[in-house]
């Protein structure tokens, strides 16, 4: 029995050594556990992205192999790449602690961020015109919107755009030419030896090419075509999303945009001829001019109109040779008298239109002419000019009588304000103090100052024009019949003489003896 125990116990101690030895060995050379050492952290958890990428004993080869994760992702595209990385790294200190290999924790970080490219930079390049710009994908492209732009002009494919270097700029920039595809090199005028045979062939070269062409002599169509603006095209690295599909840009670019504009008044105008003119209707050149309050408003020389013109974000000139055959009008010839005043004229010759044959070079700009050079006129019928007699003569302009005041009756119909007043109103009235000042409209000779029956106390005024101004219901008259005054001179104080109903200038203006509407006649100059 006492040897049993003896057994046992030697048996007991004996596993007891050996379980210890074995863990021992483990913790030394089994491959996947750290050795504990307490001296701190000596298990690193990665994350990259939010997302577990493994486990290392060295916090410093966490960052390591994110830096060759991310190479490894850059360099398996042509292509800049920009990737989204936040990498997280908390230690512990274990016993028994399982770690990844290097491998496999750099595979698990080029799958993260993989699924994290953030932004991808594609060569691309970008069109400047102007001020516009466009980014496409490859220099094709370009070519191929710079192509689209000149094919919307040349139905017969004559011409093709050609991308050189900008040698006036210091860095590499493209810029664009039209150039003919059909054109080849002039072949040189055989020489031939010997002096007479040299001067007989020059002779007739020179009949040749300076004799007058016939109507079929012209290579009609299209001469010249080229861009309008300056073009860049610079190479440059952008995100795709910065990218313009094709079709996109070709629209952008030869398609017409609004672009606002001015149009300056000439003499003669109207603004339903303005409308013709500009191709807007006179309901859109109201909406957007404040200075026009209907399609009946008055417009005045030299005043500015805002419109919009149609545009595409780049334009084409082009010069074509036509021939055509037309009624033609003679240029108006003008006679100018000095004693008579711009507004005057009298047509002393009627004009007969004629009838012509005719080649020209026409040059474009998109699809607006703007010049005409005739090269061969055959004139069937000669056109009779009309001529017309001018006068040169500066005309008068009007102000407004007095500074100030509040209008209570215009010109035209209305119920009479009081008895003995008429109901059609001749002028138009100002509510003012009395002894206001009253100024000349315009200068001119003193015609009337005095009493007027209705007009109470009145001043009529006589202009070079052959207009007459007439100021009513005065207080105070400054001037005599006969005098001479100057435009804007001090004529009369207002007042509340006559048929009235309380102190106020009464002003009219007449054309040939008849009242007309005096705030329509002050809006032409400007009041």
């Amino acid at each position: 029995m006492k040897k049993t125990k003896t057994y046992h116990k030697k048996y007991k101690i004996t596993y007891i050594i050996s379980t210890a030895f074995t863990i021992f060995f483990c913790m030394l050379f089994v491959r996947g556990y750290t050795k504990f050492e307490p001296t701190g952290d000596n298990t690193f958890h990665v994350k990259l992205n939010g997302t577990d990428a493994g486990t290392l004993d060295n916090e410093e080869e966490a960052r390591e192999l994110l830096i060759q994760a991310r190479r490894n992702v850059a360099s398996s595209s042509s292509e800049l790449v920009f990737l989204e990385t936040e990498l997280e790294i908390s230690g512990e200190e274990v016993i028994w602690g399982q770690v990844d290999g290097s491998e496999i924790v750099l595979e698990n970080m080029e799958n993260i961020l993989r699924k994290s490219i953030q932004e991808t930079m594609h060569r691309s390049y970008t069109l400047k015109v102007d001020e516009y710009m466009v980014n496409l994908a490859s220099v094709d492209e370009v070519n191929s919107l710079l192509q689209a732009a000149v094919d919307k002009y040349d139905s017969e494919g004559k011409f093709r755009v050609e991308l050189v270097y900008d040698d006036s700029r210091e860095f590499d920039v493209l810029t664009a030419h039209v150039v003919d595809c059909t054109k080849e090199t002039a072949e040189a005028r055989p020489v031939y030896e010997g002096g007479v045979q040299v001067l007989m062939d020059s002779v007739m070269y020179s009949e040749d090419t300076e004799g007058e062409k016939d109507f079929g002599d012209y290579d009609l169509g299209i001469l010249e075509m080229d861009f309008a603006e300056d073009i860049e095209i610079v190479e440059s690295y952008l995100p795709e999303s910065q990218l313009a599909s094709l079709s996109d840009a070709i629209d952008e670019v030869t398609k017409d945009q609004e672009v606002p504009a001015e149009y300056e008044v000439v003499s003669g105008d109207t603004l339903s001829e303005i409308a013709i003119k500009v191709d807007i209707p006179m309901d859109d050149i109201v909406a957007m001019n404040d200075s026009l309050e209907s399609v009946n408003s008055m417009i005045h020389v030299g005043q500015k109109l805002i419109i919009t013109i149609p545009e595409p974000e780049l334009s084409v000139t082009r010069t074509e040779e036509l021939y055509y055959e037309e009624i033609y009008d003679a240029e108006v010839q003008y006679v100018d008298n000095d004693n008579w005043y711009t507004t005057q004229t009298k047509v002393l010759q009627a004009p007969s239109a004629g009838f012509r044959k005719v080649v020209a070079d026409v040059y474009y700009i998109n699809d607006k002419e703007v010049g005409r050079e005739l090269l061969k006129e055959d004139v069937v019928q000669e056109a009779v000019a009309k001529i017309v007699e001018r006068g040169t003569k500066i005309p008068p302009t009007y102000i407004r009588p007095i500074s100030g005041g509040r209008k209570t009756s215009g010109f035209g119909r209305r119920n009479a304000p009081t008895k003995g007043a008429s109901t059609y109103h001749k002028g138009v009235d100002w509510a003012t103090p009395t002894g206001t000042p009253v100024y000349a409209s315009c200068g001119g000779t003193v015609a009337k100052a005095g009493w007027g029956s209705g007009y109470g106390y009145v001043v009529y005024i006589n202009h070079e024009d052959g207009r007459q101004t007439r100021y009513g219901h005065l207080s105070k008259i400054l001037v005599k019949a006969g005098q001479t005054v100057k435009q804007g001179e001090k004529i009369a104080l207002s007042g509340n003489t006559g048929v009235t109903t309380g102190p106020h200038l009464h002003f009219e203006i007449l054309i040939n003896g008849k009242q007309v509407d005096p705030e329509v006649e002050l809006r032409k100059y400007g009041y």
